[in-house]
């Protein structure tokens, strides 16, 4: 089956998860998780995405990002890869590749997926049993948009900024969102629409997509309904 080709908007939500080759570790020590921020600071600077939300795990990242053109999130992850690359087999004397092929990644619906998407990746060590709670992993942007702490690498996404007036009121709008697990139904559709390429968020959001793009946004049913219009659209792409 051929691959679907990305879908790049400008001003639309991101998520992106690049893993390391065979699942093996990306991060060694805190020096690892340290370059790796501050490449992924200049690369975005240069290639004008905004970081909003992101985790290292010890063998994969996740970033919630927004680009200003169609090629930023690609060229940014690009060089990023590049430069955090030679440093790690420079730094760790071994040779070779790093990453396990194309990063993967979704547009996200805002207004119905974006806090849902920014839980989603700062509770990947609770999910993974390193920590008991987000609050207490240091690698993840949970230390900013929950605690306050200044990280330069994040600027704000809009729906994170009507959470409060005041940073101090968005802190606390924000942590409520970590009461309790996470629903079933958004971990699977946020996995399912990031490891696939489809779009995350409703049916409307999705036919936006469509029709900005020219390639489908989500799988077609079993077999397709032969009679509807989004079948022979999708048909012809």
């Amino acid at each position: 089956m051929a691959r679907l080709p990305r879908l790049y908007l400008p001003g639309c939500a991101q998520h992106v998860v690049q893993r390391g080759n065979n699942r093996e570790a990306c991060f060694y020590d805190e020096a690892d998780y340290k370059a790796y921020l501050s490449f992924l600071k200049d690369s975005a600077a240069k290639y004008r995405v905004a970081i909003h939300a992101f985790v290292l795990m010890t063998n994969h990242v996740h970033i919630l990002v927004t680009p200003d053109d169609a090629q930023g999130v690609g060229r940014m992850m690009q060089a990023q890869g590049r430069k955090y690359v030679q440093y790690f087999n420079y730094t760790h004397g071994r040779t070779g590749t790093l990453w396990e092929g194309r990063y993967k990644s979704t547009l996200v619906d805002a207004d119905n997926y974006l806090l849902k998407v920014y839980r989603y990746i700062e509770l990947n060590p609770v999910r993974a049993c390193m920590v008991a709670h987000a609050s207490e992993y240091p690698w993840s942007s949970y230390q900013s948009n929950a605690l306050g702490k200044p990280i330069q690498l994040l600027t704000h996404h809009t729906v994170y900024s009507r959470l409060g007036k005041t940073g101090a009121e968005q802190q606390i709008a924000y942590r409520a969102l970590f009461r309790g697990k996470m629903p079933e139904r958004d971990l699977a559709a946020i996995r399912e629409s990031t490891n696939k390429g489809w779009v995350l968020g409703d049916d409307r959001f999705k036919a936006q997509i469509e029709a900005r793009t020219g390639r489908r946004a989500a799988p077609l049913g079993r077999g397709g309904d032969r009679k509807s219009a989004a079948f022979l659209k999708a048909k012809n792409q």
